[in-house]
């Protein structure tokens, strides 16, 4: 078991995990650290805790100390820079006359790279414009192209449920969606209805996909012959969450409803294998 502390460097960005050290940390705390890309600022999410070492990337870098306010103030002046980082490669990016659309643009803490976000439809060959804005910012130049839900998720805004969208709130990480968790759920197949604002499957459809998957379980599918007391009929209606099956009855004179309970009392249905 290793000790460790989780830091994020964005709001609502990935936890990455370090070593304490010698420093007794809380969350919420400002703290420097070491990684990839340099020092970096950042926030303690996940106080002090133990961890399998296979459940961490290894070797684990250690906290290099408890940030200060001057360091807060080069967080500040860095957010500063930035926004006239992005007029500069805007104005840079019209002159190559270059298919792709900047998103952001980020200092690392020691200055030593800065980072331009773009999106694109496809390949870019960007090799002349990093040389002319290394030529005006004189230090390490990083192009990043990023997705769809990427943008979405530095950008923010506000969903179709009307809150701050997930991505840009608290999601730290993109988990899969797919068609099916939405059939599953008995949502509308129509995209305006299921996709966000990146034009993609909206991530709460992952949020509840384990409770539908596990009460849809014992639930008979479409089209499936059952016999009740009225008689031989199909499956054509599921309210998963209320435990309900419509059957239609084989001379489509009418369509009853039953409880899971009611089907199990009469036969029509059997009780599945508890999933392991």
């Amino acid at each position: 078991m290793l000790e460790v502390v989780g830091v994020r460097f964005k709001e609502a960005g990935k936890i990455y995990y370090f070593a304490p050290g010698q420093e007794s940390l809380s969350r919420g705390q400002a703290v420097i650290v070491e990684t990839v890309r340099g020092i970096e600022y950042g926030e303690v999410v996940i106080a002090d805790k133990q961890m399998d070492e296979e459940d961490v990337v290894l070797p684990l870098k250690s906290i290099l100390r408890i940030a200060d306010d001057k360091d807060a103030m080069i967080v500040r002046e860095n957010k500063v820079a930035a926004l006239d980082a992005h007029a500069v490669c805007v104005e840079k990016i019209r002159e190559h006359k270059l298919d792709m659309k900047l998103v952001d643009v980020e200092y690392t803490f020691d200055r030593n790279k800065v980072i331009f976000y773009f999106t694109a439809e496809g390949r870019v060959d960007f090799r002349e414009l990093v040389k002319d804005l290394a030529a005006v910012f004189r230090t390490r130049i990083e192009l990043r192209q990023i997705g769809v839900r990427d943008e979405a998720k530095l950008l923010g805004g506000i969903g179709p449920c009307g809150r701050v969208l997930c991505c840009s709130s608290f999601l730290g990480e993109f988990e899969p969606v797919s068609i099916k968790m939405a059939k599953d759920q008995n949502l509308s197949l129509n995209p305006t209805k299921i996709s966000g604002v990146c034009g993609r499957l909206m991530c709460c459809l992952k949020y509840e996909n384990d409770t539908y998957e596990e009460m849809r379980r014992d639930l008979p599918d479409y089209g499936k012959r059952l016999t009740v007391p009225e008689g031989e009929g199909r499956v054509v209606g599921l309210n998963i969450l209320d435990q309900v099956v419509q059957i239609e009855l084989k001379d489509r004179s009418r369509v009853l409803t039953y409880s899971m309970e009611e089907l199990l009392s009469v036969g029509a249905v059997k009780q599945k294998r508890p999933k392991e």
